[in-house]
C-alpha cells in the first residue's frame, strides 16, 4: 500500500500518474474476476479517468457510477461481501484533492463500522447547498385566496410519501426563509397562511409541531421545558458534521455574528458525504426537540449531542441548517411573534380544512367578491376568536387540536376557555402621562384608585380538592417560590368558596409591623425548592381581582361586582393576605386623588392603578380630548411633565407602547370587565416615573441585541453605562428599550452598523472592549462608545449583575436603573461629560434618604410585575 503522502499526489493538475493507475485498475479488477471481457474494456477507461481533468465531485461521480454498474453485476453475496470491505472508499478519497481529503476521511471511518446496504458505501454527494426543489418552487408568499394549495398537495403527498408519509422540515424552512426576507406584515402573515393551508390539507398531523417551531418554543411557558443547550454543543456539531477546525469556525462565527448564518456557511464547506442524509420531517425535528430538554442525568450531555449532531447531518441545504442552528439556540428571528401566529390560524382555518372534518371553509370566490372593509371584517372577527381562546388557555397543544376538529366557531370559546392550574394570560393597563391626562380619559365615570405595589404579581389557582398553583405575569409556574402562600390559602379561602382563580401582588414585607419593602428585596428570596422554615424574606398577598369562583368564569362581570365578592367571600391575614389600598372616585375629585396618589408614592409604591368600576355602555369614550375639560385637569401636571409632553415624540414615548391610537375610539365604550392579554384604557397606570421630577443621567450606550418582532432588523434594547473618573472604565448600568421612535432605531442601526447587511462594520466590534465591566447576558453587537443620551428613570436600585457603582453602596452590588426610557441625544456632550459612578451613588443616597417607612395599607392596588432590566 502507498504512503499516505503519495496518495495526496494523485490528482495534482491532470498529469498522468502510471502508478496510480496501475493501481486503480488493479482494484476493479478484483471485483470483476467473474467478467474478464468486462473487466478489461473498464481497465482501459481507467487511465483515462485518473489522466482526464476533473474536479473532485466529477471524479467522485465518475467512481460512483462505475461502482454502481459493477454492483449491479454481482450476485447477492458477493456485492455483501464487497461493501463490507474499506478500499472502495479509502482509494475514492485518495483521488480526491488534499482539501477534500479531511473532510471525507473521518466520514469513511465512521461508514465502515454501518452494516451494509443498498448506495450506503460510496454514495459520495454534494451537500453544501443541495435544498428540496419540490418546496422550493411553492410560491407560498402569494395572497392567500390566491394561493392554491390543491395545486401543490399531490406533488407534496407523493415526494413525503418517500420519507414517512410526514410534511418534511423543508416546507417549513420555505416558508421561514420567505418570512426573515420581508419586513411587511402583511406578507409575513400571507405567507404563514399558505404554509398553515398546506399542512392542514396534506398533513394535519404535523400542524401543532410546526406552529410550535414557528414560534420558536417547544412547549407553554407554564411547563418548564428548556432545551439546556450550550453554545459548544452546536459548535461541536458544526465541526464534526461540516469538517471545520476551531479557527475556520471562529473566522465565520467573526464575520457573521449569529449562529444560523454560521451554520448556513459552514453548510457550504461540507463538500461531499458518503451517506444520503435522512429527509428532516416537521415531526422528528419537534421530537428531537423535545428529546433534548427531556433528557436528564447522567449521560445527558452526550445525548443531546448526539441528537445536534444528527439533526445537523441531516438538514439539507445551508437554509436547513440556519434554521435548525437557530431553533437550537431558540432565536429564530424570523418576526412570527404569538399575534401574527394567532392571526395567521384564524385565516387558514377559515380558508381550509383537514380531510374528515365536518366544518365547511369560506368560499374563497365569495370572498374574493368583498370589498376590502368586508373583508377585513371577516378576518378580524375570526382573528378576536382565536386570539381571546389563547388568551384563556395560552396552550397549542390544546387550541390546535380544537380547530382541526371545528374549526372557527363560538363552541372554539367554550371548548377553549378558563381551567384550572392553567394560568390566562393577564389584563394590561394603559400608560398615561400624568393625572390630569387620566382624569380627562375618564370623565362621567366612577374608577377606583389603587396604590400600585412594587413587587411581583400572582395569578393564584386553586381547586375544590386544595391544591394551590401560583404563576407569574409572564405564566411562569412559581408555587415552589412561595410555599408560604400556599399554606396560607386554605386561611383565606372563605365558607362556600371550594375554587377560584385569584390576582394579586406579592410584596416583601416586615413580618412584625406590615412595612413594605422594595421589590430588589422580593428578588434575593430563592426562586426553587424554598423551604418554609428556611424563608428569610416574608411576603403579602396584595389581592386586587377576581376571575373564577367555584367553577364559573367573572371575566363579564364588572370590576365593581368582581372585587365585591373578593371582599366579601375571602378572609383578610394581616400582614400576610389583604386587598390593596384603593379610593373610589370620579373626574370632580382631582384634589382627592392627588392626594391619594402622594400617599402611594410615599409608601414606597410605584404611583397608582385606576380602573373602571362599571359598564356605562352610553357614555362614549373621550380618549385624548384636548378643551375645557383637559384644562380644568392640568393643574395635576408639574412643570417637567408638561415641557416633556411637548417635545417632538415624546408624547406617544410617556404614554407607552401598547398606548395605540385607535380611529373613532372616542366613541366607544370603556367596559369594567376583565379582558386578557389586553391592553386597555379601562385600566390606566400611573407611576411617580412619569409625574415627578427626577434627576436624569446622561448615559453612554455600549451594545445592543437583535430586537424581536418588527424590531428585528434594529438594535432592541440597548446596553448603557455610567464613566468611573478613578479607572477611565465604562461600567454598565441598565438596558433600555423605551423611548425611542422607528426612525431613531433606523438611524441608529446606521450608525451602529455590525456589517449583517452592508458587509461592512461601522462604530462596532465583535468582542466586548476592555475598558467595558460587565457581568451580564451578552449582546449581539458592541458599540464603540461614541454618544451621550439624557435618560428618566424611576429608581435607583441594587443589581446582582450591573457593575455600576460597586463598592460606593455596596461591595457586593452595582447600582442600576429601573424602568429606564431615552429622552434624548446629547449632542452638546462629549464622553467625558457623561455621568459618573459617582454621581449615581449620590442619586441612590438621595432616594433612600427620601423614603418614609409605614405601615402596610389596607386597601387595593394592582401591582404589576415589571422586571428589572438586570433580571
Amino acid at each position: 500500500m502507498s504512503s499516505p503522502s503519495k496518495k495526496r499526489k494523485l490528482n495534482t493538475g491532470g498529469k498522468q500518474h502510471g502508478p496510480s493507475t496501475r493501481g486503480l485498475e488493479f482494484f476493479f479488477a478484483k471485483q470483476r474476476q467473474s467478467s474478464v471481457a468486462t473487466s478489461s474494456a473498464d481497465a482501459a477507461d481507467v487511465p483515462d479517468l485518473a489522466s482526464t481533468e476533473l474536479t473532485d465531485e466529477e471524479l467522485a461521480r465518475k467512481l460512483q457510477d462505475e461502482w454502481n454498474k459493477e454492483v449491479a453485476d454481482e450476485s447477492k453475496n458477493e456485492t455483501e461481501n464487497t461493501r463490507s470491505t474499506s478500499p472502495a472508499s479509502n482509494l475514492a478519497i485518495d483521488e480526491l484533492s488534499p482539501a477534500a481529503q479531511p473532510e471525507l476521511e473521518p466520514r469513511v471511518a465512521k461508514e465502515a463500522e454501518l452494516p451494509a446496504s443498498k448506495g450506503n458505501t460510496l454514495t459520495l454527494q454534494s451537500t453544501g447547498m443541495a435544498e428540496d426543489a419540490i418546496t422550493t418552487n411553492i410560491p407560498l408568499d402569494e395572497p392567500p385566496l390566491i394561493f392554491q394549495p390543491s395545486k401543490y398537495l399531490d406533488l407534496l403527498r407523493e415526494h413525503w410519501a418517500a420519507e414517512g408519509g410526514n410534511a418534511s422540515y423543508s416546507l417549513l424552512t420555505r416558508c421561514f426563509v420567505l418570512v426573515s426576507s420581508t419586513a411587511s406584515r402583511i406578507k409575513i402573515v400571507d405567507t404563514l397562511v399558505n404554509c398553515l393551508r398546506l399542512l392542514i390539507e396534506g398533513d394535519p398531523s404535523s400542524l401543532l409541531p410546526a406552529v410550535w417551531l414557528a414560534t420558536n418554543s417547544i412547549s407553554p411557558a407554564y411547563i418548564s421545558l428548556e432545551l439546556g443547550l450550550g453554545g459548544s454543543a452546536i459548535s461541536k456539531a458544526l465541526k464534526q458534521v461540516c469538517g471545520l477546525d476551531n479557527r475556520s469556525l471562529k473566522a465565520i462565527y467573526d464575520k457573521y455574528g449569529d449562529a444560523g448564518d454560521v451554520a448556513f456557511e459552514a453548510k457550504k464547506k461540507q463538500s461531499f458525504t458518503l451517506r444520503k442524509p435522512k429527509p428532516l420531517t416537521i415531526k422528528c425535528v419537534y421530537q428531537d426537540l423535545v428529546k433534548i430538554a427531556s433528557s436528564q442525568g447522567q449521560g445527558s450531555a452526550q445525548a443531546k449531542q448526539r441528537i445536534v449532531d444528527r439533526l445537523l447531518q441531516d438538514a439539507r441545504g445551508g437554509e436547513e441548517s440556519r434554521f435548525i442552528v437557530r431553533t437550537l439556540c431558540q432565536h429564530l428571528r424570523i418576526g412570527a411573534v404569538k399575534t401574527t401566529m394567532l392571526i395567521a390560524l384564524s385565516r387558514a382555518f377559515l380558508l381550509s380544512r383537514p380531510p374528515g372534518a365536518d366544518y365547511s371553509p369560506l368560499s374563497i370566490p365569495e370572498l374574493y367578491k368583498l370589498k376590502k372593509e368586508e373583508l377585513a371584517e371577516i378576518w378580524g372577527k375570526a382573528e378576536e376568536t382565536v386570539k381571546a381562546c389563547f388568551a384563556r388557555r395560552p396552550n397549542y397543544n390544546d387550541l390546535i387540536p380544537v380547530l382541526l376538529e371545528i374549526g372557527i366557531s363560538d363552541e372554539l370559546l367554550i371548548r377553549c376557555g378558563l381551567a384550572l392550574h392553567i394560568p390566562l394570560r393577564p389584563m394590561l393597563g394603559s400608560i398615561t402621562r400624568d393625572l390630569s391626562e387620566m382624569l380627562t380619559k375618564l370623565q362621567g365615570r366612577d374608577f377606583a384608585c389603587e396604590y400600585k405595589y412594587d413587587g411581583q404579581r400572582a395569578q393564584v389557582h386553586c381547586d375544590d380538592g386544595g391544591k394551590v398553583s401560583i404563576f407569574s405575569r409572564h405564566l411562569e409556574l412559581m408555587t415552589d417560590k412561595y410555599p408560604d402562600l400556599v399554606e396560607l390559602v386554605p386561611r383565606i379561602r372563605g365558607e362556600g368558596v371550594s375554587s377560584f382563580i385569584m390576582e394579586g401582588e406579592v410584596v416583601a414585607v416586615d413580618r412584625e409591623t406590615g412595612e413594605l419593602k422594595n421589590f430588589q428585596t422580593l428578588t434575593n428570596r430563592a426562586r426553587k425548592d424554598v423551604e418554609i422554615g428556611s424563608i428569610k424574606i416574608d411576603v403579602c398577598l396584595f389581592a386586587f381581582d377576581l376571575m373564577f369562583l367555584n367553577g364559573q368564569p367573572l371575566l363579564d362581570r364588572p370590576f365593581r361586582e368582581r372585587r365585591e365578592l373578593l371582599r366579601s367571600l375571602f378572609t383578610e391575614v394581616p400582614h400576610n393576605f389583604t386587598w390593596v389600598k384603593s379610593l373610589d372616585a370620579t373626574s370632580s375629585d382631582s384634589e382627592t386623588v392627588l392626594e391619594f396618589f402622594k400617599s402611594a408614592t410615599e409608601s414606597k409604591c410605584e404611583g397608582v392603578m385606576v380602573k373602571i368600576l362599571d359598564n356605562l355602555v352610553d357614555i362614549p369614550y373621550l380618549g385624548d380630548q384636548e378643551g375645557p375639560a383637559a384644562e380644568e385637569t392640568e393643574k395635576l401636571s408639574t412643570p417637567k411633565s408638561k415641557s416633556k409632553a411637548k417635545k417632538k415624540g415624546n408624547g406617544a414615548t410617556a404614554a407607552g407602547e401598547g398606548d395605540k391610537k385607535k380611529t373613532g375610539s372616542r366613541r366607544k365604550p370603556l367596559l369594567a370587565t376583565y379582558e386578557p392579554d389586553k391592553r386597555l384604557d379601562s385600566w390606566l397606570k400611573v407611576k411617580k416615573d412619569y409625574n415627578s421630577s427626577f434627576d436624569t443621567l446622561d448615559l453612554i450606550p455600549i451594545a445592543g441585541w437583535h430586537g424581536q418582532g418588527r424590531k428585528a432588523k434594529w438594535w432592541s434594547p440597548v446596553l448603557l453605562a455610567v464613566r468611573n473618573e478613578e479607572t477611565g472604565m465604562l461600567e454598565a448600568v441598565c438596558k433600555c428599550m423605551s423611548g425611542f421612535t422607528d426612525t431613531f432605531y433606523k438611524a441608529m442601526k446606521q450608525f451602529y452598523d455590525n456589517g449583517e447587511e452592508s458587509g461592512e462594520r461601522k462604530n462596532t466590534r465583535s468582542q466586548m472592549p476592555s475598558f467595558i465591566e460587565y457581568s451580564g447576558p451578552m449582546p449581539d453587537v458592541w458599540f464603540e462608545p461614541q454618544e451621550v443620551w439624557e435618560m428618566a428613570f424611576a429608581d435607583v436600585t441594587l443589581s446582582p449583575t450591573y457593575t455600576a457603582a460597586i463598592g460606593l453602596v455596596s461591595d457586593e452590588r452595582g447600582l442600576s436603573l429601573r424602568f429606564p426610557r431615552f429622552l434624548k441625544k446629547r449632542d452638546d456632550k462629549s464622553l467625558e461629560e457623561a455621568s459618573t459612578n459617582e454621581f449615581l451613588a449620590g442619586l441612590w443616597r438621595k432616594q433612600e434618604a427620601k423614603a418614609v417607612p409605614r405601615e402596610a395599607p389596607d386597601g387595593r392596588g394592582d401591582g404589576e410585575l415589571e422586571q428589572m432590566e438586570d433580571e
